[in-house]
């Protein structure tokens, strides 16, 4: 039975706790000892579990100002705003303590958060936190250290951390069985920090501040509407290790996420899994896991490619048709490249046409099947170690059981609904409300992919213009390199295009998915992803897509060529299209990674080195002054100059498309693992610094699985395969080649057999000229074209249906 939502406050009276005690299961031995907090209220005792930040002016004429400007100004509306959270705040039950700091003319004020037991275990029962029965004493085995240690061979790899979080059996909180839980005793200790945090952002996010009718909800509202300038919890104390050598165990979990994970000495030991989500949750700790895996299975990958790629070094020295191209001077007079283009030799692209045997041989066909078989192996062993992390941190099961409605659409759902299994009411938002947004939403999409084509076909344009303009300027250099220029430049621009429009499109993206109103925060994440994703596919994938497909196909030959707006169709260079792809891809995704790890090192840095800045203090400011003459900030502030965590959905997007560039279109290019994983090798890194040292501390966030990226990998590696099949059936000279040695018995001749004559009297001159194609005299294509046609789609369903 659906009901109009109740728009009251909720003021209930909480729990009351027996006093009964039951019987307890397993062990009652208390959690490790914790690390001492700093993070406390002025009375030393009482725990900050969250800091809410706002600035404003310091201006001594605003008191001078009527009331009227006043009431209709901003800032007071912000005031107001604020003033009626936190005293909503309070009614709720949070304990508050206010700090203000005067920086010149601006006042910081940090009100500081802590929610009382009472609160806590309403919340934790709410929210169906998960709490410990019983130490599991299993222990956590590797494979690669039992294979290391079978073979007795030193492993590398392994660490030793210390303060290993311990494993649970765990259950939801029940107040009325808390005797059974472990470490009940102890009401500080009881919640992690984390949970705590989790509580805390419940509150936050589904208290209201005004009309909930016109969504006047949330601190995410808030912080948005600049009414806060931060919601954040507090980091558990400094990452730097102390200056004199202490006891590991004695260092808290920032300090040794940064010392055994986040610094660059690191980068081949394993990474702490466990310690990485007791401290960030089960959702950054899975995205660090995935990441891990993927970057170890790049090394097979990464090796094999270099394989190919040196066996195409040995091939520019002895391939039989490379030479004869060579050595062939003037024997070969090729047809202009464009109207205004002159008569060229096919001698003078040696040097290019040897190049393409780099990406363009005989091994491209193996590496493409082991890397078709590389993906889906690799995508079937991750669901297999996603299992076992899920297992182990007793997630297996969140979404379709422990997962909560996210709390801005508890607040802003228009009604509730019972649920048949549990009886509660729950909040409920029309299926055909919905239906009807998702559908704009998709128009949405479609209007931003029909710009990428239209770029794409500027690029297009402006690659055969770019080429005309550069023939037309009578320099004998340019002339010679036209096509690579403007291919080149090409590339370039398409990146540029590609960046701009996906900030965009992923601001559209993301207002889009708010407004559609899902229900849990796996959901609203999954509609997101998808949408970007399908954006991004496009937009990244058009180009490569184009010069592997459709570039060269529509030509036509000499007195029959093909136009798209008066301007002759774009051919492939002079080598062929599979090395134009391979360039295209090294562009957009070497230049791609280049320019992400430059944002990720430097950006962070100069916005880290702005926000410190911006909050120098002013000569007002009462610091307490340590005995070396530093000042000594509260942790609020400290964790304040930090960066907001912009989340995980950047770096997955990043490491998903890369993994389409190494699959999709790896027959083009085989040292792209080996790129991938150099800049996989990186990442880790920069990530991990960013969460342990640039990030203010992210809210918990619970996931059972990498969500929706795991369909949208496996999408990728089925139409890997279709696209290799196609790219060395139809781009490669893979099968003309095979082809030709079949009917030859040699390569020898072999230049000459992919060379037609140009038709008689095609223009006014009267010089015989060759261009690229199986056609006679007359332009009609030969018997061999057909015979080869044959071929190349018999090659096509064989890789199909075997790989």
């Amino acid at each position: 039975m659906k009901r109009k939502k109740n728009l009251v406050e909720d003021n209930a009276t909480l729990i009351a706790l027996s006093d009964q005690p039951e019987q307890t299961y397993g062990s009652m031995k208390m959690r490790a000892a914790p690390q001492e907090n700093m993070n406390l209220f002025s009375d030393g005792v009482t725990r900050i579990d969250f800091v809410l930040v706002w600035e404003e002016s310091v201006n001594p004429l605003k008191s001078a100002e009527s009331d009227e400007e006043a009431a209709s100004s901003s800032p007071d509306t912000h005031r107001k705003w604020r003033t009626e959270f936190l005293s909503r705040l309070q009614t709720a039950g949070l304990h508050q303590e206010t700090k203000e700091v005067v920086q010149g003319k601006t006042r910081t004020t940090y009100v500081l958060l802590s929610a009382p037991w009472n609160i806590l275990c309403y919340y934790a029962e709410e929210i169906s936190l998960r709490v410990p029965l019983q130490v599991v004493t299993t222990p956590i085995s590797n494979w690669s250290e039992n294979v290391l240690d079978k073979l007795h061979i030193p492993n590398i790899m392994a660490q030793d951390v210390p303060n290993l979080p311990l494993d649970y059996y765990t259950c939801q909180f029940r107040s009325n069985k808390l005797e059974r839980f472990l470490g009940h005793e102890n009401k500080d200790t009881f919640f992690k920090p984390t949970q705590r945090h989790q509580i805390l952002y419940e509150i936050l996010a589904r208290t209201p501040y005004g009309e909930l009718k016109g969504g006047e909800v949330g601190v995410g509202r808030l912080v948005s509407e600049k009414v806060f300038s931060a919601a954040f919890p507090l980091h558990e104390g400094p990452f730097d290790m102390p200056t004199t050598p202490v006891d590991p165990q004695s260092l808290n979990m920032r300090q040794i996420l940064h010392h055994y994970w986040a610094r660059w000495a690191c980068w081949r030991k394993y990474q702490p899994l466990d310690h990485i989500r007791e401290y960030f949750g089960e959702k950054i700790a899975l995205y660090f896991a995935w990441l891990g895996f993927y970057t170890g299975w790049l090394l097979p990958a990464a090796v094999v490619g270099l394989v190919i790629f040196l066996f195409g070094v040995w091939l520019m020295v002895t391939d039989v048709p490379a030479e004869e191209l060579c050595s062939s001077e003037d024997a070969f007079v090729m047809c202009p490249l464009c109207n205004i283009c002159s008569y060229w030799n096919l001698s003078s692209i040696c040097y290019t046409y040897k190049a393409g045997l780099l990406f363009d041989n005989g091994g491209t066909v193996f590496f493409s099947i082991f890397m078709s078989l590389w993906a889906v192996t690799f995508l079937e062993y991750w669901k297999r170690i996603n299992s076992i992390l899920a297992h182990r941190w007793d997630c297996s099961e969140f979404e379709d059981i422990e997962e909560r409605p996210r709390p801005e659409f508890t607040a802003l759902a228009p009604k509730t609904v019972r649920n048949p299994v549990t009886g509660a009411e729950e909040p409920h938002f029309p299926e055909r409300q919905r239906l009807r947004r998702t559908l704009t939403g998709n128009m949405v999409i479609i209007l931003m992919i029909s710009m990428v084509l239209i770029f794409l076909m500027g690029i297009i344009l402006y690659r055969t213009i770019l080429s005309i303009i550069i023939y037309r300027s009578q320099n004998a250099f340019f002339i010679f390199s036209a096509g690579r220029i403007a291919s080149l430049t090409g590339s370039m621009l398409n990146l540029v295009v590609i960046l701009l429009l996906s900030r965009l499109y992923t601001y559209l993206a993301k207002i889009l998915t708010q407004w559609e109103m899902h229900r849990t925060q796996t959901k609203y994440e999954d509609a997101f992803i998808l949408k970007v994703f399908v954006f991004q596919f496009v937009n990244f994938y058009s180009s490569p897509v184009y010069i592997a497909f459709f570039k060269g196909r529509f030509v036509g030959y000499p007195g029959n060529y093909g136009t798209l707006l008066g301007i002759r169709n774009e051919d492939c260079g002079s080598s062929g299209c599979l090395i134009e792809l391979a360039q295209e891809l090294l562009v957009i995704m070497v230049g791609k990674q280049v320019i992400s790890n430059v944002q990720e090192f430097i950006m962070p840095k100069l916005k880290g080195w702005w926000q410190k800045r911006k909050l120098k203090p002013g000569p007002n400011k009462e610091v307490d002054v340590e005995s070396d003459g530093k000042m000594e900030l509260g942790p609020w502030e400290t964790d304040y100059r930090l960066l907001v965590c912009e989340g995980l959905f950047d770096e997955y997007l990043e490491m998903v498309l890369q993994f389409g560039f190494i699959t999709i279109f790896v027959a083009a290019c085989p040292l792209a693992p080996l790129f991938a994983l150099i800049n996989n090798w990186v990442e880790v890194r920069l990530d991990a610094q960013k969460f342990v040292c640039e990030y203010r501390r992210p809210v918990v966030e619970r996931a059972q699985d990498i969500g929706i990226w795991l369909t949208i990998l496996q999408f990728i590696s089925y139409l890997a395969v279709f696209s290799n099949a196609f790219l060395i059936a139809f781009t490669s000279d893979f099968l003309p080649r095979l082809y030709y040695l079949y009917n030859e018995g040699s390569m020898s001749g072999y230049i000459n057999f992919t060379l037609s004559v140009a038709p008689d009297n095609w223009n006014q001159s009267q010089t015989t000229c060759r261009y690229r194609g199986l056609r006679d005299e007359k332009g009609k294509h030969t018997l061999d074209y057909f015979h080869l046609l044959a071929i190349r789609l018999s090659f096509v369903i064989i890789f199909e249906v075997f790989i």
